[in-house]
């Protein structure tokens, strides 16, 4: 098959809103569907000291204009059958340091140079749709470090055309309904939800991560199980190492929470530059500065712009 065939041409956008988050916007505009950044706006009220996106509030007003969404964890050939059947996918990713996650629209793949393609808005002023290619083993690394979460949005009708396991579709859709609770400082309502979603699919690592991390919010040291679960179906689940050793380091059980911030860091050394501060803290606790002084080094390595630069820059020289 042509290279040309596995490449989408999607529509250039760059409005966005809490409510509606770029890749529901672009992907809306791709099917010939505008969703009203008025209603957005209007629903974006309600979580104004939020960062970051709501993405169920996106996939829902994209559904009430007609189109159709399936949430499902998927692999790498299942993606490419999806962009073979015209429809651009949404995939979870890691987050640059300091945002957990990020959600991006693929919008090809190049089997011949073994690349993923992502659609890229950087302020074009040609108006060209700009794509940033990623090496196809890498881009599986880190997607499976969210359980390889993918978003299909498309009408109906071509939705329907393309099999898909969808079995646990409405266990993950739960997930973000209860990611959005959490936001809305709910947290009773989303561990219900969240167990709702245990009960539809046991092997949902993605709720177990969000029922630890509630229960690592309220000091229960019941979080520990559910983290560990999580990483017995998904031994690269960064996000659970990250909680097991948070919870560590204030339960100051140090050389645990070293640990399992040292598994984080060897799935993926710069997803986060806390993690980094964190480790040094406890090292430093258990006096091993040269260790501390170069986690230091690394946090700022990754966060050039930390607020608290000065102050570690001073830790530095002190160690």
């Amino acid at each position: 098959m042509d290279t040309n065939d596995h490449q989408l041409l999607l529509p250039l956008v760059d409005e966005e809103n809490i409510c509606l988050p770029l890749p529901i916007n672009v992907v809306s505009k791709y099917w010939n569907i505008t969703l009203p950044m008025s209603e957005a706006i209007e629903s974006a009220k309600q979580y104004a000291n939020s960062n970051g996106s709501i993405l169920i509030e996106g996939i829902e007003s994209a559904e009430r204009h007609g189109l159709k969404c399936k949430i499902i964890n998927s692999s790498l050939s299942e993606l490419k059958t999806v962009i073979v059947s015209g429809i651009p996918p949404i995939v979870i990713l890691p987050g640059i340091p300091e945002i957990t996650q990020h959600a991006s629209v693929i919008s090809g793949y190049d089997d011949n140079e073994k690349t993923i393609l992502h659609y890229i808005q950087k302020g074009n002023y040609e108006g060209e749709q700009q794509e940033g290619a990623i090496p196809q083993e890498l881009f599986d690394k880190e997607w499976s470090e969210d359980g390889r979460l993918l978003i299909i949005l498309a009408p109906p009708s071509v939705l329907s055309s393309i099999k898909l396991d969808d079995t646990n579709e409405i266990s993950n859709r739960l997930c973000l309904i209860s990611e959005r609770l959490i936001i809305q400082k709910n947290p009773s309502d989303a561990l219900a939800s969240l167990k709702k979603a245990i009960e539809l699919d046991a092997n949902n690592s993605t709720a177990l991560y969000l029922i630890a991390s509630l229960l690592n919010e309220q000091n229960s040291n019941d979080c520990i199980k559910y983290y560990e679960r999580c990483i017995a179906l998904n031994k690269r689940f960064y996000l659970a190492y990250v909680g097991l050793g948070n919870y560590y380091l204030k339960t100051n059980q140090f050389e645990k929470a070293e640990i399992q911030y040292t598994k984080a860091i060897e799935i993926n050394p710069k997803r986060s530059a806390k993690i980094y501060k964190n480790r040094a803290y406890l090292k430093e606790k258990q006096k091993k500065n040269s260790e501390a002084k170069n986690d230091l080094k690394n946090y700022l390595k990754l966060f050039p712009k930390a607020k608290d630069r000065g102050i570690i820059e001073q830790a530095i020289r002190e160690l």
